[in-house]
């Protein structure tokens, strides 16, 4: 691969460049077909990219139900039709008796999840629903998950799993919130959004800490737009629902939706 695409990527991103380069490669020269794990919407958008350089080459992405944020790629040459092949994809349901459920975040069910040895991209979007939550997962990792977990955050669970038809969906919680701000710089409306002080969001953001959708960023002049999605590690993340103009002093009016 020309070393200029990496240009277009950030430093911490070519090492992905480099993986999904060599799928696109072998789709086209050695007629392979290639399922990924689960990817964030930038590697997805990375891979998108790649095969769109390549006209042999075709992709399709799964995440278990339309509006998925995580998603499963199948990477293959174009001649092969790709709408029905399996995804390998499984709904792993978590449960418990104690009525503890009210108190366990995402986090929780992520943390306990990893702390089984199970990597990050064999874990699709996690929804937390009354009782629980559903979880998508690779089938390679199902067996694994549902026979060892057993605890999250001291609390006991039960674990099935279920077919994709079967997947129940969390309903997105924002916590909205206006902002009138001088710029739209992302530092400033981080600080703002997360309470912070200018100088003590810049030590996060110039570590590589920060994503503006799912890319790292680590100008904290940037300009940010409607639409965009930043997250900051330890913090959360929040997105730019919209700006709703100039207030009649020159700041501009934002309004903000932190995931809770």
């Amino acid at each position: 691969m020309s070393k200029e695409l990496y240009s277009h990527f950030h430093s911490d991103e070519h090492y992905f460049v480099d993986k999904a380069w060599d799928w696109v490669e072998r789709a086209a020269q050695n007629h392979a077909v290639k399922l990924t794990d689960f990817l964030d919407p930038r590697q997805a958008f990375i891979l998108t990219s790649l095969v769109n350089r390549h006209p042999d080459v075709h992709c399709r992405f799964d995440g278990g139900y339309p509006d998925a944020e995580r998603r499963r790629a199948l990477v293959a040459p174009d001649y092969r039709s790709l709408d029905e092949e399996d995804m390998e994809m499984a709904v792993l349901s978590v449960s418990s008796g104690d009525g503890k459920f009210l108190t366990l975040e995402h986090g929780d069910y992520m943390g306990a999840i990893l702390g089984l040895g199970m990597k990050r991209d064999k874990v699709g979007d996690i929804h937390v629903i009354e009782g629980g939550c559903h979880c998508l997962v690779t089938q390679d990792a199902a067996d694994y998950l549902h026979l060892n977990l057993s605890q999250v955050h001291r609390v006991h669970v039960q674990t099935e799993l279920l077919p994709l038809n079967k997947l129940e969906l969390a309903a997105v919680n924002l916590d909205e919130l206006t902002l009138s701000v001088a710029s739209m710089r992302m530092d400033g409306i981080v600080s703002d959004v997360f309470r912070l002080s200018r100088a003590k969001v810049l030590i996060p953001i110039q570590a590589g800490r920060c994503r503006v959708n799912w890319k790292p960023e680590e100008d904290p002049s940037k300009p940010l737009k409607e639409g965009d999605m930043v997250s900051m590690q330890g913090f959360g993340r929040f997105k730019v629902l919209e700006v709703e103009g100039v207030t009649k002093k020159g700041r501009i009016r934002v309004k903000i939706g932190k995931f809770a």
